[in-house]
């Protein structure tokens, strides 16, 4: 049975895939993709372009961003005992527009140190990838005073919240060109990384990826609580910190070249859960990160159907599929 949801999933990757490469403004027949991807096509260089450096790149980047959102929000849900823990409950994303918004609103787009000057598009990369590594950072330190699990989760939330009540001090004092740049940001896109910065974001993702794969015992371990993790000679605290640096770079990466997503990280570990019937993370782990790459292609498909009308924010679609499926574990556990 598990075997055939697999299959099912990796099947539904591979149309969403096709789907996603040929869905866009333009329209380009099905065999002219498959010849460009394949070093086949003469025809349109146009045409080309747009396959090669823009919806291959895309598409792609929707996988590895929702598997590795996925993975990020089951690995929190697990270590914490809670169903509503995810990157963005722990500041993390928060931490990363905070780092975006002091660029865009504060610094005009531009960063100078010494006679050093980072602009544009790497400004943008790297603030949001400092902020998330600087609050993933203060949430490992608080670690370290603060032992219970729940309450860690809480002062993350509270760093969330102390991050977006400078960002909206920052928008207040901004201009109107700032603020609509980082409203702009603050949507999501999964068409952030060019593809020559694609073996990077790649590594990075995938790296994050297989390090959560060793930590499927401990998960399941932690699964039966604290005291009998710690009887079987597994230190919560330091799983807890290990598992932190993971989350804090998977979300670090995937936030500072797509934006905040939202809904990805919370919900898709549900999904799995209703798919596979199990809490087993040697099942629900992989399970996961094709669920993550599915709807986050099925996401990125949705956004694009519009055509030459125009694309739909990412985070108007996401809470679309995510959020029925929150209501629904809340109203199941009661």
């Amino acid at each position: 049975m598990r075997q055939n949801i697999f299959i099912f999933l990796a099947m539904g990757i591979v149309l969403l895939f096709g789907l996603n490469l040929l869905t866009g403004s333009v329209q380009i027949p099905f065999a002219d993709v498959v010849d460009i991807l394949f070093n086949r096509f003469d025809g349109k260089e146009s045409w080309r372009y747009i396959v090669l450096e823009n919806r291959l790149p895309q598409t792609l980047t929707s996988m590895l961003c929702g598997a590795s959102l996925a993975v990020c929000g089951l690995m929190l849900q697990t270590a914490f005992r809670n169903p509503l823990a995810g990157p963005d409950v722990f500041g993390i994303s928060s931490g990363a527009g905070l780092g975006v918004a002091l660029v865009m609103l504060l610094l005009g787009g531009s960063v100078s140190i010494s006679t050093f000057t980072v602009s544009g598009f790497f400004a943008i990369l790297t603030a949001a990838f400092i902020g998330a590594i600087g609050v993933t950072a203060l949430i490992l330190f608080l670690s370290t005073l603060v032992r219970n699990s729940i309450l860690l989760l809480i002062v993350g939330i509270m760093v969330g919240y102390v991050s977006s009540s400078v960002v909206s001090l920052l928008n207040f004092f901004a201009t109107e060109d700032g603020v609509k740049s980082y409203m702009v940001w603050g949507m999501g896109n999964f068409g952030g990384v060019p593809m020559n910065h694609m073996p990077l974001f790649a590594s990075l993702c995938l790296a994050g990826v297989v390090a959560s794969f060793f930590l499927v015992k401990p998960l399941n371990i932690l699964l039966l609580g604290p005291q009998y993790a710690e009887s079987l000679g597994i230190s919560t605290r330091q799983m807890r910190n290990i598992l932190l640096v993971v989350v804090g770079l998977l979300t670090a990466v995937t936030t500072a070249f797509c934006g905040p997503v939202s809904f990805i990280g919370l919900a898709i570990p549900h999904v799995s859960r209703l798919l596979f019937r199990t809490e087993n993370h040697q099942t629900l782990l992989p399970g996961t990160v094709l669920s993550g790459a599915l709807i986050a292609l099925l996401c990125n498909f949705i956004c694009y159907l519009p055509g030459e009308s125009g694309i739909i924010p990412l985070n108007a679609v996401t809470p679309l599929i995510g959020a029925p499926v929150i209501i629904y574990v809340i109203l199941k556990r009661r």
